[in-house]
């Protein structure tokens, strides 16, 4: 990871302060702080890249970075803006040959533009950022706020999504969160979901690759996943030793208004969270790049769709599991999405996550065979 601070500004106008300013990977990025964590947000892409505990002393950031991974095993990075945290709209999986023609990529146009910054300052006992950027291609505007609240664990991501044509319109949303080596750790980190009906995913016909556990587009129950020998593997963990892709999706409990995906590395005592609204992000994908060289990578990407797959295809499905694949954006409206992210230190014993839930200004994470519990403040609604 390579990280440079250019300068943090304390001059201050109207009782706010502007904010620290980086280079990510040798990128420029914005820094979104506080007392206790620290965000790094890339310029290009508004990709969340990086994230530390400040009282960590290996300042160990749970995001995927492909630049170290490849530059660990003396290779050259190719993956443009997808790093960490970034954001897949208006589109999530491959563009049709025609989308290609008219200068649409995979996974929409937001994570491969410049994002211009409204807001980076600090205000009272609050840091703040705002970013947004003009889709060409698909005629949206996506706006996107971070606000850090001091001496909190929690980062409140609040984004808007503007239609400017006329007509109301089918869209494909995901936040494509993913955790990378050496917080990711094979048979070790382990995933937790506020878990619904699964399926894998269908790959017959496709070549290259790592190889698969799992059988092909197969209904399971989470996280017993059906394998190509019979068995059930359990995909909390990755597996020991390492050598497989595989992608899976779960329609998140359809009875709950909040819903979660944890990553938990309960030998280092931290633990990545998401809690989000349901109705805005049903589906829950999680994408395994488990090679050999033990360099892993996994999504937890939350959205509205079960498959990263070509817009004509997603909305084709409609809906599985009576769950809808695809969201509507009305004509010359906005759509919104709200989640919290949360990284903290577990206690000792703390091995998996039963339930997140968020009341009365407190988030509550539960361990129940150890019956142990971490609470969170979380002053600013969802």
């Amino acid at each position: 990871m390579r990280v440079l601070l250019l300068f943090v500004t304390i001059a201050s106008f109207g009782g706010a302060f502007a904010q620290s300013t980086t280079l990510f990977e040798d990128l420029p990025a914005l820094i979104v702080s506080n007392d206790t964590l620290e965000l790094t947000v890339m310029v290009d892409g508004g990709a969340l890249a990086n994230l530390i505990l400040r009282d960590d002393p290996a300042k160990l950031s749970p995001l995927w970075n492909p630049a170290k991974i490849a530059r660990d095993a003396g290779k050259p990075a190719n993956f443009g803006n997808s790093r960490g945290h970034f954001v897949c709209v208006d589109g999530f999986g491959s563009a049709s040959k025609e989308e290609q023609v008219a200068g649409l990529t995979d996974h929409g146009e937001a994570h491969s533009l410049p994002w211009v910054t409204r807001t980076h300052m600090k205000s009272g006992g609050m840091s703040i950022l705002s970013q947004s950027v003009r889709l060409p291609i698909v005629e949206e505007i996506l706006t996107r706020t971070i606000r850090v609240v001091d001496s909190e664990n929690v980062i409140y991501v609040h984004s808007e999504l503007e239609n400017l044509m006329g007509f109301d319109r089918p869209i494909n949303w995901a936040e494509h969160a993913t955790i990378g080596s050496p917080f990711l750790e094979a048979g070790v980190t382990v995933v937790d979901i506020s878990a619904g009906p699964s399926k894998t995913r269908k790959y017959e016909g496709t070549g290259g690759g790592l190889p698969h556990r799992l059988v092909s587009f197969e209904d399971f129950t989470w996280p017993m996943a059906p394998s190509i020998d019979g068995r059930k593997i359990d995909l909390r963990a990755p597996p020991i030793p390492p050598n497989s892709g595989d992608h899976t999706t779960t329609a998140l409990d359809p009875s709950r208004k909040l819903v979660f995906v944890t990553a938990l590395h309960p030998g280092k005592r931290l633990l990545l969270g998401y809690v989000f609204k349901r109705e805005q992000f049903p589906w829950l994908q999680t994408w395994e790049y488990y090679p050999a060289t033990n360099q892993l990578a996994r999504g937890l990407e939350f959205g509205t769709q079960p498959f990263d797959l070509p817009r004509r295809e997603v909305i084709s499905t409609g809906s599985m599991f009576g769950v809808p694949t695809y969201r509507w954006l009305p004509a010359k409206l906005k759509i919104e999405t709200d989640f919290l992210i949360f990284y903290t230190h577990t206690p000792p014993g703390f091995s998996k996550v039963d339930d997140v839930t968020l009341e009365r200004g407190e988030l509550r994470v539960e361990d129940r065979t150890a019956r142990k519990n971490i609470t969170l403040k979380v002053s600013l609604p969802l």
